[in-house]
């Protein structure tokens, strides 16, 4: 692995796609609490909200006043899920309260972003370049997440030209985050995807998200790490999965991914005793009776 001594980001998703696949709806001040804990942990880039309807996600009904009372901190970047016009509409209203960053998710499945978004992936891609020319004229950090780019759960697997026409499809954005979202891809794919998006990519950062459904989570991130990739996705505690997709279990936890890469000389600035602590606490709010990650049982290793 070439990227020994350089830094690799962690982006912390647990406060939108770790709360949004539980159960138990937590209070706001719960998520604001898991948000200061996270931000204590070292993590830098926090997925906070998701502008989604309250009918269909629940557990992110409170998405403005989550964004209203997170602490705010130089260095910190709070990122929000945008799904269409509206969702834009509702981060502009907040104002000074707004999200530092825009994510935006396209379905690289016509029949996934039909069940999940009601339109074509193609319908999705030009709702995206409306959505991200608006956020860009009023400064937000736009990334577009190409899910289910390892796999769909309806109809099977997704073939890396697909995933590249998406890319290239796109129009302008600032980062490109390629989504493993039912948790069936496995190293080699991470590296084919990369040789079928950087081309059309235009320098574009790339961004992975994976999901440890199938035990190949953590594996997959050293090889996204291997291909240039300069941030991963994880949950403090594991938590979470897709809502729209059967089966999907939760994401790669954050002190397990923080733990893998400061261990390999890759610098994340997570501290991972502090994120294990905030992992076991958040399994606890959801009354969950362990959580999928693995430090909070097994402790920190000293080198």
């Amino acid at each position: 692995m070439e990227q020994r001594g350089v830094g690799v980001e962690i982006v912390e998703v647990g406060p939108r796609d770790g709360l949004q696949n539980e159960k138990r709806v937590l209070p706001t001040s719960v998520k604001v609490d898991y948000v200061s804990r996270a931000v204590a942990a070292g993590l830098r880039r926090i997925e906070v909200a998701a502008f989604a309807r309250p009918d269909r996600v629940p557990q992110m009904a409170d998405a403005e006043e989550v964004l209203r009372s997170v602490p705010r901190s130089p260095g910190v970047r709070y990122v929000a899920l945008v799904l269409n016009g509206r969702g834009l509409d509702r981060a502009l209203a907040l104002e000074a309260a707004r999200p530092d960053e825009i994510n935006y998710v396209v379905v690289a499945s016509d029949e996934f972003s039909r069940r999940n978004q009601g339109m074509s992936t193609a319908a999705s891609l030009a709702a995206f370049r409306d959505v991200a020319a608006r956020a860009r004229d009023a400064g937000f950090f736009v990334t577009l997440t190409v899910a289910a780019a390892f796999g769909c759960p309806f109809s099977g697997p997704v073939s890396p030209d697909f995933v590249r026409t998406v890319v290239e499809d796109a129009g302008p954005l600032d980062e490109i985050c390629l989504a493993d979202t039912i948790g069936v891809g496995v190293p080699v794919q991470v590296s084919e995807l990369a040789a079928a998006v950087r081309p059309v990519a235009g320098g574009v950062p790339l961004r992975a998200h994976f999901h440890n459904t199938r035990n190949t989570g953590y594996a997959n991130a050293i090889a996204a790490v291997s291909e240039g990739f300069v941030a991963l996705d994880a949950s403090l505690g594991g938590i979470g999965g897709c809502p729209f997709a059967p089966a999907a279990t939760g994401n790669i936890a954050t002190e397990d991914l923080a733990y893998l890469l400061n261990s390999s000389a890759l610098k994340t600035g997570v501290d991972v005793t502090a994120a294990a602590a905030v992992g076991t606490w958040i399994g606890g709010q959801l009354d969950l009776d362990a959580v999928p990650a693995q430090l909070g049982r097994a402790g920190d290793f000293t080198r």
